[in-house]
């Protein structure tokens, strides 16, 4: 894996390693910045973020953020609604809501977590909210659907005949043996004019967009801990040999005491629609 180590400067980073450039830790003026400017984000953003602010293969910027253990788990064997990031790792997380348009997870994630997919954490507008849902599991009670003005979608197969509250689009995509592909979910949602996607959970979700071929980037906030066992952040089909594995280009930075790994997945993606 090529590892470029850059350390976000705090009081402990020598000099010597920080880069030349505008510092700032103040995130208010980010989100508008990065929509509306063309030049760089101030650090630590610029090298976090600008990534992020345009595609290179069809206009779409795709992102997967996963927040893990050190030994690579989302959650306890007992499956428990803990965080497994501290403030610093969520505040990224929340961080990545404010900069796209649409934010989605799986429908299992949305019935174990009921998250609200907000931005309460940062400054920023809240993004659409997407829930992967073929058969009309998610209950209406869920918090990802309640009305405070973010739009709300529902992606789900063309026969599902359940109802969502007042305000819900339904997005009908082809489903393959039940399961809606990346890359018709992808083609959806940017004919609605969504062009910059996070895609959140749950593990399952992810691996299928990052088997897909359809992430332009993945970011793991690694919290330092070790929980022996429990769910794995990725399952991807195996290889045999170690030569064989994907290892694309791979940043480091630092969150307080967590890590983040930016990993460019852009080598491997394909276009959609």
């Amino acid at each position: 894996m090529n590892l470029d180590m850059d350390l976000v400067p705090d009081e402990t980073t020598p000099a010597a390693r920080r880069r030349p450039g505008p510092a700032c830790d103040d995130w208010t003026a980010v989100p508008e910045l990065f929509r509306g400017s063309s030049g760089p984000l101030p650090r630590p953003y610029e090298e976090i973020f600008g990534p992020l602010r345009r595609g290179v293969c069809d206009g779409l910027v795709v992102v997967a953020q996963m927040g893990q253990s050190i030994d690579g788990r989302i959650a306890t064997c007992g499956g428990r609604g803990e965080f497994i990031n501290g403030a610093a790792g969520l505040d990224h997380l929340h961080r990545l809501r404010a900069l796209v348009d649409a934010v989605v997870v799986g429908v299992g994630t949305a019935i174990a977590d009921d998250p609200q997919l907000t931005v309460r954490r940062v400054a920023g507008c809240n993004p659409v909210r997407v829930v992967i849902d073929p058969r009309g599991r998610l209950p209406a009670s869920a918090r990802m659907l309640r009305d405070d003005g973010a739009r709300r979608i529902v992606v789900t197969g063309r026969h599902n005949t359940a109802h969502y509250p007042s305000g819900v689009e339904v997005m009908p995509v082809p489903l393959a043996q039940a399961h809606a592909e990346p890359r018709a979910i992808l083609a959806a949602l940017a004919a609605r004019g969504l062009r910059r996607i996070l895609v959140e959970g749950g593990s399952r979700t992810v691996s299928c967009f990052l088997a897909a071929g359809c992430l332009d980037r993945l970011h793991v906030v690694v919290a330092p801990m070790l929980l022996g066992a429990g769910q794995a952040s990725l399952v991807l089909p195996p290889v045999e040999r170690a030569k064989d594995a994907l290892r694309p280009p791979v940043r480091a930075h630092l969150l307080e005491d967590e890590v983040l790994f930016d990993v460019d997945l852009s080598g491997q993606r394909v276009p959609v629609g």
